[in-house]
């Protein structure tokens, strides 16, 4: 437990005592740092810090977790106690009841797995039933609303790729990030015309849980209002974790089934603008290349040529 988990722990719980701090799990964002707390009547609790002083994504946190409860149907954590503008920003809430998706996922039947996906899917439409009259960042807000900077969706959409580039872990490859921008700029008639919708932007299966026939999200960090395709599709990447080749056609069409049951189809200009989503999405390869080397287990001379070409190929398909 280092000072800042310390500072942050005695302005949440001053009265309480600590048995123990512990790992909440592998993260390659090092802008937070998030620790599973035990206390000494046994309680336990999930506290995130941010390491950097930035408290606008705790702000964003604190304000969306009890917007998306009050306005929807899809589970989420309990908020114990968040400050956003304090010495250490932070946010502490309660361990969800149901489990985190990675651990039914792992030991299901192919039967299990299709109602797991179609469930995913369709909490995610129940988060893009939350329209807004603009695209925005998230500034703040509570259960009732949330406080928007608003923007054309060209320029949240780069916001986020900009917030990217700064999580990467390292910057060899750093022109793509400006070709894939330049890219996005190209194509703004096409993007600005993108509904407004609440996404989640991270849902990585760590991130999702199951409280019984529901699908609940957390880390509610990087959520702003943007293009529901986008998050769609990010999503589908996210969900599956399949790397370097493409997930069971059945699985994905159950995934989109499980949407289209609660958004009556797959967001307007999903086609049309997928093809820029995916170079926005690879974006992640570059900037963790050395991550993706190590867990994967990747020939770096080998996954560098590939990622290139792939590179080369994406960008192609939006700026010819």
């Amino acid at each position: 437990m280092d000072d800042r988990i310390a500072s942050a722990l005695n302005r949440a719980f001053p009265d309480r005592d600590i048995d123990s701090v512990g790992s909440a799990g592998i993260s390659w964002n090092d802008k937070n740092t998030t620790v599973r707390v035990e206390f000494a009547d046994g309680e336990a609790v999930y506290l995130k810090v941010a390491s950097d002083d930035d408290g606008s994504r705790i702000a964003r946190e604190s304000a969306v977790i009890p917007y998306v409860g009050e306005h929807t149907e899809v589970p989420v954590p309990t908020i114990l106690s968040s400050e956003s503008d304090g010495p250490v920003p932070y946010i502490a809430t309660a361990p969800v009841s149901g489990p985190i998706l990675v651990e039914p996922w792992r030991d299901a039947t192919d039967s299990e797995l299709k109602s797991l996906a179609y469930e995913s899917g369709a909490a995610l439409a129940r988060v893009h039933a939350l329209r807004f009259d603009d695209h925005g960042r998230i500034t703040g807000g509570n259960a009732t609303h949330l406080e928007l900077e608003t923007g054309a969706w060209t320029d949240v959409l780069v916001g986020t790729i900009d917030y990217t580039r700064e999580l990467a872990s390292e910057d060899r490859f750093d022109h793509y990030f400006d070709e894939v921008v330049a890219a996005v700029e190209e194509n703004r008639s096409l993007l600005d015309d993108a509904p407004a919708a609440l996404v989640h932007g991270d849902l990585a299966q760590p991130n999702c849980f199951r409280l019984g026939d529901r699908i609940g999200f957390l880390d509610w960090e990087i959520s702003h209002v943007g293009d529901p395709a986008r998050d769609l599709y990010r999503a589908k990447k996210q969900q599956f974790n399949v790397f370097r080749t493409d997930p069971p056609e059945w699985m994905v069409e159950a995934f989109f089934d499980g949407y289209r049951s609660v958004a009556g189809g797959l967001p307007d200009g999903y086609d049309e603008r997928q093809p820029i989503y995916e170079a926005v999405w690879f974006l992640s390869v570059p900037g963790f290349f050395d991550k993706f080397v190590e867990d994967y287990d990747e020939d770096p001379v080998e996954f560098a040529a590939w990622m290139e070409a792939e590179m080369a190929r994406l960008l192609d398909r939006i700026t010819s």
